[in-house]
């Protein structure tokens, strides 16, 4: 063993101690799409005076968190994303109409001055002077008329509104605000019988306006309206007392305490109490997402992604021990390896695992073999070339000549991910952090841990005289036949590109004629998925949602018997009348799924979602420039493209959603399609320096070969994991595995028929000469020799 063997292997094993101690001692934080509860998105908006910007925005955070603590729910949390978004999540939360209710409310307390009844004003004729304000709200209004077009035109310093029996009243100017209020309680008042009250506490300052505000009253006879005091939450009189007889004129109330007295029941103190405590928000904000996910759904998105992640891991381990036999087999422990180093990777860093991310993980399994596979491809070549020499020095050049495909291809892998975090919104960002994470175990586990294994066991004397034990001693039975057959596939290389044309003008077709079925996150509005006790069809389903009202309902089946149910516009309220519609023929009724978005946050996300697209073509074209020819780089752009369209056009066929979770496979998509035209043309290249008088076509068709079963292979390892999503991840992962397997599909297909014919045809019309040897970004070919030779091999001839 190499000291370099050595240094791998306890570093190895140091790696794997510490990642299997984190793995039993800390939990995962679990996202609410995994946990169960609500997560509300709020909207700052600006006002005539306030401008919506990161420090008022924050302001406002501070004050929900008051609000929401006070709601007593477990562990919430509050971010903000963004200038003027709140992103507030509260576990275990599956009814979320009182906490938007308490949330969204400003709470603007304000406390006036009672100037005597309102004068009726007449009604405003066209040619009423601009001065005259008809507006005012006239004796015996309405009480539950809405007041804030009357506070939007009244006098600017004062209001004219309805007291809690419908009175109008002329208010003079705030003289007070929620501000100065230090507390607010809820109380019952046994003894005196007033029932439920609010008790306020103001600051000093406050104290001493409220004092002369009081005292300013108590000079009007009792019972005159002028003696009274209002208290105005949000433009409504919630509370008009009178100044009590004993205090007189211009002394005002001794103390700075006071109540809000009123028909209050228990429920309506406790929350008045708690929004004047919250506070007035600084600036008015708006829901404008709202998911809520129900314990069931996330606990067996969990179980299926588990079943799925063990059963195509074990598919993938038994495929490449087949293919590379006892290297395959060490493979397959650095695959565990990498398992239990990406988990205790993502449970130490806290990333919050949502149910994309949880994908992403698996996913990130069967994509861990392609450094293995590129390496053992690579030591087989070096047998086949020079079949006496040790296979520990095959296996050394093998690791050396693969290190810039491997590279490159994680480099564009980490773009994607990089472009989904930054890009993505709510839950695809955890997709994007664990594919990153994935990406990165993946590199450590075959580059450290499946060499030392694989470098121990070249080492031994049984490994290599028993040459049929290793599984790389032999070249592979793919490429055996593909370099007897020696097919001509690049002469015509136009005929190859009519193909995908043809492929892409279907479908366009599909987009054109079917159109693309945008997710409610795309387009704004409300999917709730629910469960009923009783069987449903959606036709009676359909007609009892019309016969309560909810005529524009979209009716489908989800899941096992489950119902989803996609509306427009739909409030807290109206989602429960919905509800209540359903249980009247399904009996009782869970929500298990509920997506609120609206209409701004639907077209910002579908513009986002175009703009992630256009900066993941443009991103990939940059780094592919830099590290390859612009020929090279175009044709793989092209090759992409033409992958992202055929994906978008199978889902307009099959008639599946479009939404988040499809970008996010999209997406990556994009870097698997990427990843396999750089390792096919990272091949060119190198044997383009070395045979520079060699035409092109002849080149390329070469490179295809040599990389068809590296291709093929790590291919299979992903298809194998897609396939236990497809099959046992439900609803929920379904779209997403069908997504990736029709991307990896037509990726493998384009890598090779697409970008390899496109970057022949460019290069004929380029007057760029041949790489030069030497001149390669990667390993140098001028080391060749030297990562030919036996590393027990000193160099002396004689």
């Amino acid at each position: 063993m190499t000291r370099a063997t050595a240094v791998r292997a306890v570093l190895a094993v140091a790696v794997l101690l510490v990642s299997v101690y984190i793995s039993l001692t800390m939990s995962p934080r679990l996202g609410l799409d995994l946990q169960g509860g609500t997560r509300i998105v709020l909207q700052a908006r600006d006002t005539a005076t306030v401008e919506a910007d990161r420090e008022t925005t924050d302001r406002t955070l501070e004050v929900l968190r008051q609000r929401i603590d006070s709601l007593g729910v477990s562990e919430p949390t509050l971010t903000r994303s963004g200038e003027d978004r709140i992103i507030v999540e509260l576990p275990d939360v599956q009814d979320p109409r009182q906490a938007a209710e308490v949330i969204g409310r400003t709470a603007q307390l304000t406390f006036h001055a009672v100037e005597g009844p309102a004068v009726e004003k007449p009604v405003e004729k066209p040619d009423e002077k601009p001065d005259e304000k008809p507006d005012e709200k006239p004796s015996g209004s309405d009480p539950t008329a809405d007041p804030s077009p009357t506070a939007d035109t009244a006098d600017p310093d004062g209001l004219t509104l309805s007291d809690e029996q419908g009175r109008a009243l002329d208010l003079g100017p705030a003289r007070l605000s929620g501000a100065g209020v230090e507390d607010a309680t809820a109380g019952f008042d046994a003894q005196g019988g007033a029932g439920w009250s609010v008790s306020l506490e103001f600051r000093k300052d406050a104290g001493q306006d409220w004092k002369r505000l009081t005292g300013e009253a108590a000079c009007h006879p009792a019972g005159d309206d002028r003696r009274r005091v209002a208290i105005v939450l949000d433009e409504k009189v919630i509370s008009s007392p009178q100044v009590d007889p004993s205090v007189g004129c211009k002394v005002g109330l001794p103390s700075g305490a006071t109540q809000i007295t009123g028909s209050f029941s228990a429920d309506e103190a406790r929350d008045l109490a708690l929004l004047i405590k919250g506070g007035a928000l600084p600036v008015p904000v708006e829901i404008v997402e709202q998911r809520t996910v129900g314990p069931t759904l996330g606990a067996a998105a969990i179980d299926a992604s588990a079943r799925a992640a063990l059963i195509g891991a074990a598919a993938t381990a038994l495929f490449i021990t087949i293919v590379y036999r006892l290297f395959g087999a060490l493979a397959a422990v650095a695959l565990g390896a990498y398992g239990v180093i990406s988990y205790a990777a993502l449970v130490a860093l806290g990333v919050t695992l949502t149910l994309p991310g949880l994908a992403g993980f698996v996913l990130a399994i069967g994509m861990a073999v392609d450094a293995n596979v590129l390496v053992f491809e690579r030591a087989r070549e070096e047998c086949a070339e020079r079949p006496k020499r040790s296979l520990r020095s095959a296996l050394t050049t093998g690791f050396t000549k693969a290190w810039s495909a491997v590279a490159d291809s994680n480099a564009t892998t980490l773009i994607a991910a990089g472009l989904l975090f930054f890009l993505g919104s709510g839950p695809v960002k955890g997709f994007g952090v664990t594919l990153a994470i994935g990406v990165i175990a993946s590199m450590f586990s075959a580059l450290v841990i499946a060499r030392a294994l694989t470098e121990i066991a070249a080492s031994t004397r049984f490994v290599s005289d028993y040459r049929n034990v290793n599984g790389i001693a032999r070249p592979g039975a793919v490429r055996t036949w593909l370099v007897r057959k020696d097919p001509q596939l690049f002469r015509k290389p136009v005929r190859w590109l009519v193909v995908s044309v043809a492929l892409v003008a279907v479908a366009v077709a599909g987009i054109v004629v079917r159109g693309i079925d945008l997710g409610v996150e795309f387009t704004g509005g409300r999917l709730v998925e629910y469960s009923t006790s009783r069987p449903v069809d959606v036709e009676t389903a359909r007609d009892t949602l019309a016969a309560a009202g909810f005529g524009d309902a979209e009716v489908t089946t989800a899941g096992d018997g489950d119902l989803s149910v996609r509306t427009g516009k739909l409030d807290n309220d109206g989602e429960h009348a919905l509800r209540t519609a359903l249980a009247e023929e399904g009996g009782e009724t869970t929500k298990v799924r509920d997506e609120l978005i609206g209409p701004s946050l639907g077209d910002e996300l579908r513009r986002n979602a175009l703009i992630a697209l256009g900066v993941a073509v443009a991103v990939q074209l940059a780094y592919l420039a830099v590290r390859f020819r612009w020929t090279f780089a175009v044709a793989s752009v092209g090759a992409m493209v033409h992958d992202v369209i055929l994906v978008v056009g199978a889902f307009a066929w099959l008639g599946r959603p479009v939404d988040g979770i499809f970008l996010a496979a999209l997406l990556t998509v994009i870097g698997y399609s990427v990843n396999d035209s750089v390792v096919v043309f990272d091949r060119v290249r190198e044997l383009w320096g070395t045979n520079r008088r060699t035409p092109l076509d002849t080149i390329a068709r070469r490179a295809v070969l040599q990389t068809v079963p590296r291709t093929v292979n790590t291919g299979m390892g992903a298809l194998f994991i897609l396939a236990a999503l497809a099959v046992l991840g439900g609803d929920s992962l379904a779209d997403f595995a069908l997504a990736l397997l029709i991307g990896i599909c037509v990726g493998t297909w384009s890598s090779v028929f697409t970008a390899v014919p496109g970057a022949i045809l460019l290069e004929r019309n380029a007057k760029t000469p041949p790489p030069v040897p030497g001149k390669r970004k990667g390993p140098a070919r001028g080391r060749q020799g030297a990562s030919r030779r036996d590393p027990l091999d000193n160099g002396a001839r004689v």
